[in-house]
């Protein structure tokens, strides 16, 4: 096993300083700036075929992020204890946990989705009604480890996705704003080190984890205690710059396209606190180059498609108890001038999650349990699915098909020209998972397998397990 620890911490940092400036599959929210949750562009299922699912006691708020053939997902324990899954979940009978992380290594609960570059995973954890967070950054193969920033304060929680690229990570906060770090450089107990100097560094460290457990097992064999990765010195990456402490209210995912930065800040009507507003911020300073004022609270943060920034918004948060009377808008903005809208739509629901953008048309999910699709140049509605079952969950678009989870656990695929159904899943009533629950993170799609994840907080299943289920066809 120390043996295996010590070929970990060397693989772990002997990854390239260098990371391509393009936005990669997967290093940002929902897959890509356009928020569609697929990055490949295959079909999804003609049919709701249940390849399998896995039941589990833990809360998933968070939609999973494909990684080949595994699949990551962050969720809340008993006693909201951080949980994080690294699945094995190609199309077989039987998912099985390829790594996990939780206490002692996760001390807060965790709503972020993951995002991954190369052979790294990173994402936040920290919830309202927690104060201080964490970012995260774990070796992909193994779930060791690689960096840890601690961001304390009040009203600070990473709950949005990150995005990396060209070598940077950048994430909302809470009342920490909007931060960027260095991928690869980093801090270790005060000094700057690059990789290679923090990897021999940890070596050190965990061969003399090893000699004093030899020594114990000498001196007090019942009472000794192997060492563990909690033991060594964590590495924290090297702070770029931050914009907004203490002034704005960043939970939503930030989105980076070249080199603009679009953070989405709400204001918090009980606490006072915040900005509702839209900025783009330069990528290297972190200086405001605009800022343009939000009507409501843009909960699911900005998408992007071409020089179109389209940002949603909301009279509530991700309350159910709160849907009558819910109000929202669905509006365009131009990236390289912003302030004033190109379009802007009100719409009669909560629009709670962001808009996925594709072929022309945005499409937004609401609390009245429709969803919409907007002309991307007019924002004229091209059509409305009616529905009874209020959505919380932002859609998935695939080769010209909308996936939606509603609260109830069931899963719609609609014709993204028209927004005729092809099909729904009831995951409640499905005899391969009678597992109902509802749905905050939004599904997706991978290689033509559609993904979703379950909560049960709260609501009519409240402390029934969650699933997390595949249906493909093959």
């Amino acid at each position: 096993m120390h043996r295996l620890f010590l070929i970990l911490i060397a693989v772990v940092f002997t990854q390239a300083a260098a990371f391509a400036q393009e936005l990669t599959p997967w290093a940002t929210y929902r897959g890509n700036n356009a928020r569609t949750a697929n990055t490949d562009n295959k079909p999804g299922p003609t049919a709701p075929k249940v390849l399998w699912s896995w039941k589990t006691k833990e809360n998933f708020l968070a939609s999973p992020t494909p990684a080949g053939q595994r699949l990551l997902i962050s969720g809340l324990g008993a006693f909201n204890v951080g949980t994080f899954f690294c699945l094995d979940a190609g199309p077989k009978a039987k998912p099985s946990v390829n790594w996990s992380k939780s206490t002692p290594y996760l001390t807060l609960p965790s709503v972020s989705s993951p995002s991954i570059v190369g052979d790294r995973v990173i994402f936040g954890d920290g919830m309202h009604q927690t104060d201080g967070a964490n970012l995260h950054c774990v070796d992909l193969a193994t779930g060791a480890s690689i960096w840890q920033l601690p961001v304390p304060g009040t009203l600070v929680h990473l709950e949005g996705s990150p995005t990396i690229v060209g070598g940077k990570v950048y994430i909302g906060g809470g009342a920490a704003g909007a931060l960027c770090v260095d991928l690869d450089k980093m801090t270790l107990e005060g000094k700057v080190m690059d990789a290679a100097s923090v990897k021999k560094t940890l070596a050190a460290r965990w061969k003399d984890l090893l000699a004093q457990y030899e020594i114990e097992k000498k001196t007090n064999p019942d009472f000794a205690i192997p060492p563990t990765e909690d033991k060594l010195p964590r590495p924290a990456p090297v702070r770029q710059w931050q914009q907004g402490k203490d002034k704005w209210h960043v939970d939503a995912p930030i989105a980076v396209a070249g080199n603009n930065v679009l953070v989405a800040s709400a204001f918090l009507d009980k606490e006072k606190v915040g900005d509702r507003a839209l900025y783009c911020l330069d990528g290297n300073t972190g200086d405001v180059r605009w800022r343009a004022d939000l009507k409501l609270n843009p909960w699911g943060g900005p998408s992007i498609i071409g020089d179109q920034v389209i940002v949603t918004g909301s009279s509530i948060g991700y309350y159910p108890n709160a849907i009558k009377g819910a109000k929202g808008f669905i509006a365009a903005y131009d990236l390289k001038k912003g302030k004033a809208p190109l379009w802007i739509k009100d719409i009669p629901a909560g629009v709670v999650s962001c808009a996925a953008l594709a072929d022309g048309a945005a499409v937004v999910t609401a609390t009245d349990g429709k969803v919409r699709a907007f002309d991307l140049a007019t924002g004229e509605r091209r059509w409305v699915r009616e529905g009874k079952i209020p959505y919380f969950a932002p859609p998935a678009i695939a080769a010209g098909v909308v996936y939606t989870g509603d609260w109830n656990g069931t899963l719609h695929a609609l014709d993204l020209k028209t927004g005729a159904p092809r099909w729904s899943l009831d995951l409640g009533s499905d005899p391969s998972v009678m597992s109902p629950g509802m749905v905050y993170g939004g599904p997706i799609v991978h290689e033509g397998r559609v993904y979703l994840a379950t909560c049960n907080l709260e609501g009519p299943f409240a402390r029934q397990p969650t699933v997390v289920v595949c249906v493909g066809e093959k």
